[in-house]
């Protein structure tokens, strides 16, 4: 059975996308098999995902829709080895049309059993907002990672989020649960983020992951050429960071089944 992880902030520029795209190629690089839903309408993850938005006949708003199926919306990119259900502005209007469907906060998991044994990974880049597809993205999702950069405000849209996520949990998914925070675009020479970094593993624990995804130039090129970093320069800082952040939900992940 497939892991279902939402990829979430409601902050804006935390790398919350380039997080979804660089994991997904690191875990198809690790041989799993791996479906990246976007499901924000700047379409972004498809974009780095070398697919052209602009061209797209359908997205993930008709699937949320019920007019068409997963299997006839998904993209196969071989060139970087995982799947994509892709998004453009169209699905800005999906929140609108959904507002009277019955159970319209389950679309996507609904969507989704058909192809769940097809997948190891499903992974869900959510839009930075508290919204409707948002909540698809946390009732169809098993966990959440929170990208978050190591500041100041970061610490207080925290604590919204994870109060979101404990209504999640108690009203419509009692399966979600935090997976882990990600601290991304770090910079050890600044003392802020160092501090930060501190106070989040005084308060998180384990479920801060041990990677540390740094500011890296190559990370913020990658989606100008529509590939992963991993594709762009394999050796480069940022790249080799999501590789190991890949290894480390893998090793977790063989070890909660030893358990």
């Amino acid at each position: 059975m497939s892991k279902i992880l939402a990829i979430t902030n409601q902050k804006g520029g935390v790398g919350k996308t380039t997080t979804s795209v660089n994991l997904a190629a690191s875990l198809g690089a690790a041989k799993q098999r791996v479906l990246l839903i976007d499901l924000d309408p700047q379409g972004n993850a498809t974009m780095g995902s070398g697919i052209d938005k602009a061209s797209l006949q359908s997205t993930i708003y008709d699937v949320l829709l019920g007019e068409k199926t997963v299997d006839e919306v998904r993209i196969k990119s071989d060139s970087c080895k995982y799947d994509v259900l892709p998004a453009n502005r169209e699905l800005a209007g999906a929140e609108i049309e959904l507002v009277d469907v019955e159970g319209r906060e389950m679309r996507l998991k609904e969507e989704l059993q058909p192809v769940l044994h097809e997948y190891d990974y499903i992974l869900v880049d959510c839009p930075p907002a508290l919204n409707l597809l948002t909540l698809n993205g946390l009732c169809a999702a098993k966990s959440v990672m929170i990208p978050m950069q190591c500041e100041y405000y970061a610490l207080e849209g925290l604590s919204d989020l994870v109060n979101t996520i404990r209504k999640v949990r108690e009203n419509l998914n009692p399966d979600l649960e935090i997976e882990g925070l990600l601290r991304t675009m770090f910079d050890p020479r600044n003392a802020l983020a160092q501090q930060v970094s501190d106070q989040l593993q005084q308060h998180f624990g384990d479920k801060v992951y041990r990677t540390v995804i740094p500011r890296n130039v190559r990370l913020a090129e990658a989606p100008s050429f529509g590939i992963p970093a991993l594709y762009h320069d394999s050796q480069s800082k940022g790249t080799l960071a999501y590789l190991a952040l890949a290894g480390e939900m893998l090793n977790n992940a063989t070890a909660q089944v030893a358990a």
